[in-house]
C-alpha cells in the first residue's frame, strides 16, 4: 500500500467537505446503525470462518450459485487473495492510470510487469479517470490474457453498461470484482465480494484466511443486502451535478477537468501543484481533495474530485477560485 489514497481525512482536522473520496456522503445510515445497536453481543463470538450466510444472500441477489462468490474484506483483500492465488501466472499488465493496489499486489507476489502477460487488471469504471470500458470490449480483452482481473467496485456509480455476475460465471478466465463499501458507502466496514466460475472461486478459497470478516461487518453486510437501503437517491441527477461541476471548474483560469461517466473526474492546475491546492483547501476552507500525482503515468499537476450535493460543490468551485486568484496575482 502507498501513502496517498483517497479519504486521508485521518491526517486532517476541520474538514468540512470530503471530495477525496470517489464515496458519495450523502446516505443515511441511521437505519444500519440501529440495527447494529440491537446485535452488539455478536462480538463475544467468533464469526463464520468463511462468511457463507452473505455469500448465500449475495449470489441469491445475483442469480448464481453460492460457489460462484466469495466475500473479502473489501475489494483490497480480494486484490492481494487474487494475486497471491495466481502467482504461479508469473506476469502481469495493469491497464495505468489505475487503483495503486494492483500494481502493489503482483510486487508482493513477485510478477512481471510486461504487455505480453498472462494476468490482466482492469479497473471499470476506472479510478482515478472515471472510464469506463463497454461490457463487449471487456470480453473481447480477456481473450488475451490467460486471467483477466476487472474491479468493478464503481458499478453503482455509472450509467454505463458493465458485465454482469452471470456473464463470467461460465468463463475461466474473467473474475470480478464488487464493493459493498462503495455501494452501501460503507468504507469503515471493508466488505467486498469476487464473482466468478466454481473452480475460480475454489482456488481462491485455498488461499483464504479464516475469520477474514468480522462479525459486526458480516451483521451489516446481511442487513444490507436484505433491506438494500437507497444511497444515492437519484443517479442521473447526481451524475448531472458531476457534470455542472466539471463545467464550473473548467471555466477557472488555470483549472482543466477531464471527461467522466462516473461520479469522479481528474483534474490539472498550472503552473501550480495539486498538493499545494490540496493544502489550501484543507487549511484555509475545510476542503479536501485527493492529490493524484501518485498515480502512475499522472503528474503533480493532477487531482481528482469526488462531486457532492450542489452547494458543497458550489462552495469547491469558490475557494478554488480563491486560490487561482492568488497566485495569479502575485
Amino acid at each position: 500500500m502507498i501513502k496517498g489514497h483517497g479519504d486521508d481525512l485521518y491526517q486532517y482536522s476541520g474538514i468540512k467537505m470530503n471530495f477525496s473520496s470517489n464515496i458519495y456522503t450523502g446516505t443515511d445510515l441511521s437505519a444500519l446503525y440501529s440495527h447494529l445497536s440491537t446485535c452488539m453481543e455478536v462480538v463475544s463470538s467468533y464469526p463464520e470462518p468463511l462468511a457463507t450466510s452473505l455469500e448465500r444472500m449475495i449470489a441469491h441477489e445475483c442469480g448464481i450459485h453460492p460457489n460462484e462468490v466469495l466475500v473479502t474484506s473489501g475489494a483490497v483483500d480480494a486484490i492481494y487473495l487474487i494475486a497471491q492465488a495466481y502467482r504461479y501466472l508469473g506476469t502481469c499488465k495493469v491497464m495505468t492510470p489505475t487503483f495503486s493496489e494492483y500494481e502493489d499486489a503482483c510486487r508482493v507476489f513477485e510478477y512481471k510487469e510486461c504487455d505480453d502477460a498472462s494476468m490482466c487488471w482492469l479497473c471499470n469504471p476506472n479510478n482515478p479517470t472515471g472510464s469506463v470500458m463497454p461490457a463487449g470490449d471487456v470480453l473481447d480483452l480477456a481473450k488475451h490474457f490467460q486471467l483477466l482481473v476487472v474491479d468493478q467496485s464503481y458499478e453503482d456509480y455509472t450509467l454505463e453498461q458493465l458485465l454482469q455476475p452471470a456473464d463470467v460465471v461460465n468463463s475461466e478466465d474473467i473474475i470480478l470484482l464488487h464493493s459493498m463499501t462503495k455501494r452501501y458507502s460503507v468504507p469503515g466496514l471493508r466488505l467486498g465480494y469476487v464473482t466468478a466460475s466454481a473452480s475460480i472461486i475454489k482456488r481462491l478459497r485455498e488461499q483464504y484466511r479464516p475469520w477474514a470478516i468480522n462479525a459486526l461487518s458480516l451483521e451489516a453486510g446481511k442487513w444490507l443486502v436484505s433491506h438494500q437501503p437507497t444511497v444515492i437517491p437519484n443517479l442521473h441527477a447526481y451524475l448531472g451535478e458531476t457534470q455542472r461541476l466539471r463545467q464550473r471548474l473548467n471555466a477557472l483560469d488555470g483549472i482543466a477537468t477531464q471527461d467522466t461517466m462516473t461520479n469522479f473526474f481528474l483534474c490539472t492546475i498550472a503552473p501550480t501543484t495539486a498538493a499545494e491546492l490540496k493544502e489550501y483547501l484543507a487549511h484555509k476552507h475545510g476542503i479536501l481533495i485527493r492529490d493524484a500525482s501518485n498515480f502512475t503515468g499522472l503528474t503533480p499537476h493532477h487531482f481528482r474530485i469526488a462531486a457532492q450535493s450542489p452547494e458543497a460543490n458550489d462552495a469547491l468551485v469558490e475557494a478554488i477560485k480563491q486560490f487561482t486568484s492568488q497566485w495569479r496575482s502575485i
